[in-house]
């Protein structure tokens, strides 16, 4: 079955609960990840069992598990709210996978816990699909994320606006510590649980980080990093509070994210994020602001606070220096330079102009940058037509093979996303299983899929909103 541990359970009590899941009514499994499964080290013949199905439904704790519910606080939108919690996952436990890693087994939408704020702890089909897809298709395109183990539907509905179809997600990550983790322990002056958070981070996550000094040099890094690959990808989280952003430098909590269709660097999809906080632009200058906030938790345990509140602020400020680096490697990739260098940002800003004055498609544009029906994105032909010949002096002879591993030509589209959640709703997996299987092979599609699923929503497809679902 599962080699289950739980170090986060032998942490301090005061930063969990321990919780089983509510069982279900009915459960059926929707989708299961074999490839995933091996790489965990999960018998995929078991996989396949009514035990795993239990298991993935949370009707059924398996042998080695400790589920809890992890304590967190975080700033959503910018706003301090002091506890916050699991309210609607658990942790089962923990396993080593056959890379060596520490990774977590966690069941979302697995009912309330102490942490629920009167919510149901359920979720709904929905975003769990959406999650599923979204999540899988950022691993194939090489971006750290959480993963999609299993879907389950509950047999039992949810109260949103109107009953919707219930399920659970099983979802994988390095850890779900957030940056919220130390937040809450910090503002309870609790400096036995932040030292102990800290010091399981650095031997889990960062080994190399010799104190908490080098620690947040390191969270900084990956973060910046995370970033910049969003960027080249379009990608809009939606909710990046300080709950939502993981210390492993992972992305997590796909509520309402999407992908951009037509590039517009002020794009906002979240229903609740009415003052673009969380828009596309924002995000790298969101994501500086979320560090500083971690950093301001690590303060209480320096010696000498004044000294720390000064060296942190410098480390804090490498995040723009390593982003633009990082963003410059991303995009320059993107238009095929071999060695791209910081003086690159300017070409690379010259054709997101572009793209923004004439509404092109983000992924299209690129994924076509070196063909002929690259201009048909553009309405200002003769001003492409100045970029191309600019570009043409800077680009790299094998521009097209380094563009063709940069770009991928498929990404899950919300009007593609919202119709695989209508079709489930109806009890038809198939279109899900369709998508699933194109988004996950971004690089190199099936035969014969690129062009339906690379083709830009119409006018009456274009979404325009997403929702968390909560």
């Amino acid at each position: 079955m599962i080699a289950f541990d739980n170090s986060f359970a032998r942490l301090l009590p005061q930063m969990f609960t321990p919780q089983a899941p509510i069982p279900v009514r009915a459960p059926q499994m929707l989708a299961v990840n074999t490839a995933l499964a091996a790489q965990l080290g999960i018998d995929t013949d078991w996989l396949a069992s009514d035990d795993a199905l239990q298991v993935w439904s949370g009707n059924a704790v398996p042998a080695g598990a400790f589920p809890l519910a992890q304590l967190y606080a975080g700033h959503q939108f910018g706003n301090w709210n002091p506890q916050l919690g699991d309210g609607r996952a658990v942790l089962l436990g923990e396993v080593i996978c056959t890379d060596g890693i520490r990774r977590d087994i966690q069941l979302k939408g697995s009912g309330r816990t102490p942490y629920s704020r009167g919510g149901d702890g359920r979720a709904w089909l929905g975003p769990v699909l959406r999650e599923y897809l979204v999540s899988e298709a950022m691993a194939a395109m090489g971006v750290p994320t959480t993963r999609a183990l299993a879907a389950v539907a509950t047999g039992e509905d949810v109260l949103r606006e109107t009953a919707l179809p219930g399920a659970i997600l099983t979802r994988v990550a390095r850890s779900h510590i957030r940056v919220g983790t130390f937040q809450v322990h910090a503002s309870r002056q609790d400096i036995p649980a932040l030292q102990a958070l800290t010091d399981h981070v650095i031997a889990r996550h960062y080994p190399d980080a010799d104190g908490v000094p080098a620690l947040l040099s390191a969270i900084v890094a990956a973060q910046a990093e995370l970033i910049a690959r969003w960027m080249g990808l379009g990608f809009i989280h939606g909710v990046m509070n300080t709950d939502n952003m993981a210390i492993s430098g992972e992305t997590i909590d796909y509520g309402p994210c999407a992908f951009m269709d037509a590039y517009n660097p002020a794009q906002v999809f979240s229903s609740i994020d009415r003052g673009g906080r969380y828009s596309y632009a924002n995000q790298p200058g969101i994501a500086l602001w979320n560090l500083a906030q971690l950093a301001t938790a690590l303060i209480p345990l320096m010696p000498d606070p004044d000294a720390a509140i000064e060296d942190f602020t410098t480390r804090i400020n490498r995040f723009s220096d390593i982003y633009q680096a990082a963003w410059v490697q991303v995009f320059g990739a993107k238009i095929g330079l071999a060695d791209p260098q910081i003086a690159d940002a300017e070409l690379i800003q010259q054709l997101l102009t572009l793209m923004a004055q004439d509404g092109a498609d983000f992924t299209n544009t690129f994924a076509n940058l070196a063909g002929p029906q690259a201009q048909d994105q553009f309405t200002d032909r003769d001003a492409f037509a100045a970029w191309v010949a600019d570009w043409q002096k800077r680009r790299a002879p094998d521009h097209a093979e380094i563009m063709a591993r940069a770009n991928p030509q498929i990404i899950p589209r919300n009007h593609q996303i919202e119709a695989v959640i209508a079709a489930a709703t109806n009890d038809d997996m198939a279109p899900f299983h369709a998508l699933l299987a194109v988004v996950t092979r971004p690089y190199d599609p099936p035969v014969g899929t690129r062009a339906p699923f690379a083709k830009p929503p119409t006018a009456q497809q274009i979404v325009t909103a997403t929702f968390c679902g909560t």
